[in-house]
Parts: C-alpha cells; structure tokens; sequence
C-alpha cells in the first residue's frame, strides 16, 4: 500500500494558492466561446460565515464550474451588500463607526470566503458601501429623476415620539408594538419622502414570458402586484356635494347593494367630514388603528370594528343617502382608501353590518333559491344568479368570473361610462416604492432643496455626494446626517444660492437592484458600468437565492431594469434569464439558526477539521438544495469517508489489490472492464444531467456509487497493466468530481500526470453505446400480481420475451396447460399474463 498521506489543509492552501496566482478564475471577453453568466445573491457582511452562506453559495459554484468544463466562458462574481442598518445600530450601542465596522466585517467574509475554494472572481468584488460604487446609486437616482419616475410625497413611518425618530419594522417589538430601544408605543407619523413609479410597470412586471423562473416566484410576485379589473366610481358627500369621494370596485354590479361606505382611518377627507359629535371618537379610533401594523389590521379573524364619522355620501347609482364609517380593514394602500359596502355580497362587509346594524339590501338573486331575503340571510351570498333590486339592470346575468368575463360586470361598466358617474379601471395592491430612509448607514439621496427652485438633482460633475465621518451617534437612533452641523448646507444648482441638502438616505434594496452590473467593471469611472462588457456580459444567465426575497429584491430588480431600458441605459426585457432558488438550512434542532438560540454551525470549524472539500461535498449532498433540511452534524462523516476513499483508490498502485497470475487466468477480466466502463457513462449521464437540473445531493450519491463499482472493478482485474478502461474511469471520476470538490480533484488530476488543470478540462462526452446493458430484468405479473422475473438479452424481441415468460415453471403452473388469454409486454419493462 502506499504511504501517501491525504494532508487536506497542505493540499487545499497548495491548490487555491496558485489558482489565485495564475489568476484561473478571472473572467476576461472571449468572443470565440460563448458565455455564461453565473450569479449568485451577495452577502451583507454581518462578521461571519455561517453554513447558510455556504448552503447557497457552493452548489452554484459547482454548476458554474460544469458550466466552464461544457466550454462556456464563465463569469461567476461575488461582492457585499453593505449598507444597512444592523451597522448603524451597533455604532449607536458601541460607538464604532459603521464604515470601520462594515469593512473589517467585509476582510473577514472575504477571507472566509477564499477557503471555500469557489471560482469567485475577485477582481470583479463591488461593494455597494464604498463611494465608488455608491456614486452611480446616486446616478441611477437621477436618472429616474429626469424620467418622472421619482417624486416626493408625504407618507406614514413608524415613529417613536420619545426617541423622535422613524423605526424600521425589525425596531418595533411585541404585539403592542413598542419601541426596542425605550419601550414608548410606537405612532404612525406621515414624513415627506421620496418613492420611485414602480406601478407604472406593474402590467409589464406581470409578464414573464422569455425567462426561465420558478413558478412559485412568478405566482408570489404575481399575488404581490394583484391586478383587479372593475370601475371607478364617483361619490358625492351629501353635505358638500361638490367633494367627490372616488371609489374603486371589482363588482361595480352590486353598486345598488351599497348601504354604507368605510374609509381608512388615514383618508385625508375624514378629518373635513367628521361632524362634532363624532370628533372624539373619530380621532380616538384614529389613533388606535395607526399603532397596529398592515398586517394586523388586514388579518381575516380580526374582529371588525369602526366609527361612524356622522358625515353621509350620495350613492350615484339610485341617489340613496349611505353613511360614512371609519374602519382599520380599509387601507390607504390599495385603491383609493375608501370602499363602498355591499354587505349582501361581501362578507367582511356582512360581519360590519350585522355588528353596527346596518341596512343589508340583495342585488344578486341565487340561481337556486327563491329572493334572497336580507333579514334570513345568515353569510353575505358569492356566486351566480342575477340582479336584482338593481333598475333597469335586473335580470342581468351574474357569474363567478371576474371583470367583463361576467356579463352583469360588462354591463354596468358600460352603463356607468354612459351615465358619466364612472368608468372602467384597473388597481393593483403593489404599491410604488418607498425609498427614504431616515438613517445614515445608506447610500445618500442626491436632490438639494432650495427656496426658489424647490428640488432639483446634484450635477453629475459633484457626484458622488459622499457621507460625512464625522458623526454623533445619539442613543434615540436620530439620524446623523440630519444633526450634522454643516453636511446638509450646500448651494442650489440651478441659482446657486443657500441650499439644503436631502438628510435621508436611499433603501438598500437599490443598491441591490444594480449589482450584477457593477460587477462588470467594478472599477470604471466613466459610468455605472463598460458598455463593452454589458454587450458581452449581460443579460444574467443563471442567478440563484432565497425565494424570501421573491417579492422585494427581485421584484425591484425587475423594475430598476425596465425603468433604465426606457432610459436607454441597458438593453433587454429582463435582467435575469433563469433563476434558482435554495432552501434553508436549519439548525440541528429544526429551528432556523440562531445566535441567540445556540444552534448557528460554523463552517470555519468544519473546515479546518475535515477540509473545504468534505464540507463543499455534503453541503451537496445532506439535502435536495431548493428544499434544505436541519443540519446534522454526524452526517458529515459520510462525505469525509467518501473523500478519503477517492484518495485511497487514486493513490494506491493497482497491483498491489490483485496479482498478474490471476489477472491472466481470469477470463471475466473482459466482462468487469466492459461492465466497469458501462457503469462509468451510466453515472456521467446522470451526474451531467443533475448538473443541468441543480440536483445536487443526487451528484454526490452518483459518485459514491461509481466509487464503489470501481473498487469491485479493482480487486475483479480492471485496474491492471493500466488498462485503457481504468484510465479512462480514472480520468471522468475526477472531471466528474472537480466541480464538487475542486481542491482534491486537483490534487489527483496532477498525480495522474495530466496538463494543468483538471478545471480547464472539457466535460467528458457520454458513450451512449458503452451505456446500454447487455441484458434486462422484467418482472412477470400473473393476473395482475407479480409471480417471477426473468433476465433477457437487451435485444430481445417482444416475441422472445413472451416465449421467456411462457416458459418459466411459475407460469407453466398457473396455465395448467391451457393458453393464455393475454400476454402483454408493457414498455419492455414488464410481462403481464392474463390466465
């Protein structure tokens, strides 16, 4: 045996060493091959790695390194998402500054990383905190400036009235909502703030055709936007009837069946309507509703509760005087904030009515019963039948389609655009986009405010407008850049007088919403990116992630690369072809991982104890990658096993497993090399494949398998006097291999004496001939029950198969001498004999 000794720490440093000299994974244009680019979703460089980050980054690794062997020109970066606010909330507790913070965390991630042995391309790391990256974030603002598709409004944001400052939904804490940072009930408080016309591409954002991703992200991003098609109507207040009140619906048909109307709490018109008797009440519930979150107020088991406001609207339909509640159910965020209520045919507006005794008029007779009678009625009725207590529209046929697919819907609409009290409309629940924040850890907004000329955008020539660093970090969180003492003082660019400079920052999902194209050219000065490696590069060929970020990230993502396409900065429909999303992996005890719960698994631990490549293999192989699983610490023992097997086989001389002399009066030494070859393009096929279709664990068991076979191969003769079969499994194995485990495939590779490197090898072709078995298993069903199995040539004509089956003494029992009625060879995968 021999005495080679598999040192993983000696050999993983040797190999990662000189691939980073010889610069193997650097991504250059090369228009004579074609190219792939392979992205995956960039850390926020919180200080360590923890096994999730190796969870979504190493399987894509592994495929963009398939994809490099298949002759692609890969391109496969890494960077950090920087800014945030974990930073900015640990310099307030600590004092150190989050740039100080945010790039040490950043040294150590990066040098994490580099023990992974990925194919990460360095020279391309973009980091969306420093300024020259954060100079074309700023650009990219303006230029959704200049197109109309940012503006200024006043918007609502959590606020602490005892810190005086805005929260983030991560600082509101408990059920009643209360500041983390001195426990003060948390307040809803309207700031002026800057959003960017995400609506105005809503319809396009629901169109996926031409890219290749996950259903469930299409079908999550498509419920996110959720496009209504109905009518807007209009609603006079009785008491003024020249305020109009605009009303979206889905079912303009059931107008007649309005007896009441809800705004949101939040509706500007509310405090203007509100009578004197009901101020009081009014302003209470007012407050109430705005210290609980959307999704509390929104919940389909909460108990409906509102106040009637004492003001009464004019229902446009039959002229019928409704009165007008204030109720926590109604949202600012879809439609217009004001709802007109059906109770009859609407069952969250049933419950209101029945609680507050409410008047419940039908205007949809069911098919099946008689008139329905608001006084019997026990639940709002949904479904088909026709209108009633509807004028000159009864009779019309309803169904459960939506918009003009139900003929009562088609009706109306053209009635209400004919009467002029109407029209046809569409509402989406996606709202634009909310950009400001109220921190300084963020990438500024670069609009000056000035007396004169209001806002106006920072000139290219000033960019980037970079934060100051010489900031005080109060305990209430208040943003810094706001009580800076000069950093907000600068001149007007249109008059160049005194100006005031813009104290919020920008959300880091648009930092994020452009990082595949900084990884361009992360150093280029003369705009957000070379156009020559755009041409080359882009669009994204395979990207990979959480599915959580469904609909924030990749739904923002989608829209900055539409909205820069009209600007004529980027080409295409879509930043991204395909998309792939992984599991989680959870902690040993199935919760998700934890510092505070003890359960986070350090891969630098692992590493160091059993080598990047045993890490790199079970993190393929312990779980399917687009489900995850708990983590289990034994499991690993698998993958080491397996490794060092590899090592074993690779290193020992194959005469010493078996002796010329039985080599030579073994005549199955033929048979085991043929099967042995078989067994190896079986498993290329499958692992090729896998590759192809992110299936990933099934990679690392096809290995360990053929690992097996080349073992019995071994010890039965094929490995002797080098024969061409062993050399060309040897060979495969570690091309098959490299991708999983680069660092000991390596190693292998150069022991074998092969060209340097086994990573710029071309992905071995499948012998479809050497696949093919010689002979087939079928099992044999006997009045549908299996009874026996029989072995047949692969050639074997049905008829030879029929013949085999007939003649086996099982079934010669059960004929008893008589023929069979029928003999049925079903996909030559099984015989089925009916007696």
């Amino acid at each position: 045996m021999t005495d080679i000794y598999y040192n993983h720490k000696e050999i993983e440093s040797k190999w990662q060493k000189k691939w980073e000299a010889d610069k193997l994974y650097r991504a250059v244009i090369d228009n004579s091959k074609p190219k792939h680019y392979a992205l995956t979703m960039l850390p926020y460089p919180s200080g360590d790695l923890h096994i999730g980050h190796w969870f979504s980054m190493i399987p894509p690794d592994t495929r963009a390194r398939f994809m490099r062997m298949k002759g692609y020109n890969v391109m496969f970066p890494m960077g950090f998402d920087a800014f945030g606010l974990p930073a900015e909330n640990a310099a307030i507790k600590d004092g150190i500054h989050p740039m100080k913070r945010t790039f040490q965390n950043i040294d150590r991630m990066r040098t994490q990383m580099k023990t992974m042995g990925a194919m990460f391309d360095w020279e391309r790391e973009a980091i969306s905190a420093s300024p020259e990256y954060y100079k074309w974030t700023e650009w990219f603002f303006i230029q959704l400036y200049k197109q109309g598709l940012a503006y200024r409004k006043m918007s609502a944001v959590d606020w602490c009235p005892n810190c005086n400052t805005t929260l983030a939904r991560e600082q509101v804490w408990g059920d009643d909502r209360h500041c983390e940072r001195c426990g003060t009930p948390v307040i809803k408080k309207d700031l002026d703030q800057w959003f960017f016309k995400a609506t105005q591409y809503a319809d396009e954002l629901l169109n996926f055709d031409g890219i290749d991703w996950p259903e469930r992200v299409k079908t999550l991003q498509t419920n996110w936007i959720d496009r209504s098609e109905g009518a807007e109507v209009k609603f006079q207040i009785a008491s003024n009837q020249s305020e109009l009140i605009i009303v979206f619906t889905t079912r303009p048909d059931t107008l007649w069946g309005a007896t009441f109307m809800v705004f949101s709490p939040e509706h500007p018109l509310v405090e203007k309507i509100t009578t004197p008797e009901n101020k009081a009440a009014v302003e209470e519930y007012k407050a109430q509703a705005a210290r609980q979150t959307e999704i509390q107020r929104r919940a389909v088991d909460k108990e409906k509760t509102g106040v009637f406001t004492g003001a009464y609207a004019v229902n446009p339909v039959n002229q019928a005087r409704i009165p007008i509640w204030i109720a926590d159910y109604v949202m600012m965020s879809y439609g217009t904030g004001a709802i007109m209520a059906v109770p009859a045919h609407d069952e969250r507006d049933f419950a209101f009515a029945k609680k507050y005794k409410l008047p419940i008029v039908p205007v949809i007779k069911p098919e099946v019963e008689s008139d329905a009678n608001a006084a019997e009625m026990n639940a709002a009725f949904v479904g088909s039948g026709v209108m009633v207590n509807s004028g000159l529209l009864n009779g019309t046929k309803v169904n459960t389609e939506k918009g003009r697919k139900n003929p009562s819907i088609a009706a109306v609409l053209d009635w209400l655009t004919q009467k002029g009290i109407g029209k046809e409309s569409v509402n989406y629940r996606y709202r634009d986009w909310l950009i400001s924040r109220q921190r300084y850890w963020g990438a500024p907004i670069p609009m000056v405010n000035c007396e004169i000329h209001g806002w106006n955008p920072v000139p290219d020539d000033q960019l980037p407008v970079t934060l100051p660093e010489d900031v005080e970090w109060r305990p209430t969180g208040e943003s810094p850049l706001k009580l800076h003492p000069t950093w907000k003082n600068t001149t007007c660019p249109v008059c160049g007088e005194a100006a005031v400079r813009e104290t919020d920052t920008m959300d880091t999902f648009m930092c994020s919403s452009w990082y595949h194209l900084r990884y361009l050219s992360p150093h280029y000065d003369k705009g957000p990116f070379d156009e020559a490696e755009y041409n080359y590069w882009m669009p994204v060929d395979t990207y990979t992630g959480g599915i959580e970020h469904a609909t924030m990230h990749l739904l923002y993502t989608r829209f900055f690369h539409k909205a820069l396409r009209d600007a004529g900065i980027v080409e295409g429909h879509e930043p991204m072809l395909q998309l792939r999303n992984q599991g989680m992996v959870l902690g040993e005890d199935g919760d998700k991982m934890s510092k505070s719960k003890g359960n986070v698994i350090a891969p630098d631990v692992l590493v160091n104890k059993y080598g990047a490549d045993s890490v790199r293999a079970y993190i393929m192989f312990f779980a399917r990658w687009e489900m995850g699983a708990p983590w289990d610490s034994q499991g690993i023992e698998g993958s080491v096993r397996w490794i060092r097997r590899v090592w074993t086989l690779f290193t020992d001389s194959p005469t010493d497993s078996v002796t010329d002399s039985r080599i030579e009066t073994d005549s199955k030494t033929d048979e085991v090399k043929k099967n042995l070859r078989r067994k190896v393009h079986q498993t290329l096929r499958k692992v090729t494949r896998d590759f192809e279709n992110f299936e990933f664990n099934t990679i690392i068991s096809s290995l360990m398998e053929l690992m097996n076979e080349m073992y019995k191969a071994r010890e039965a003769g094929a490995a002797a006097r080098a024969s061409a079969e062993w050399s060309e499994a040897l060979e495969i194995y570690l091309k098959m291999m490299a991708p999983a485990t680069p660092h000991i495939a390596e190693e292998l590779w150069s022991y074998l004496g092969k060209p340097y490197s086994v990573h710029q090898q071309q992905w071995p072709t499948v012998d479809e001939a050497a696949t093919k078995e010689d002979s087939i298993e079928l099992p044999v069903q006997i009045n549908g029950k299996v009874r026996d199995r029989i072995t047949v040539p692969a050639e074997a004509t049905e008829e030879e198969i029929k013949f085999t089956a007939l003649a086996l003494e099982t079934v010669q029992k059960f004929l008893e001498g008589k023929e069979p009625k029928k003999v049925i060879v079903a996909n030559r995968r099984l015989v089925s004999i009916v007696v």
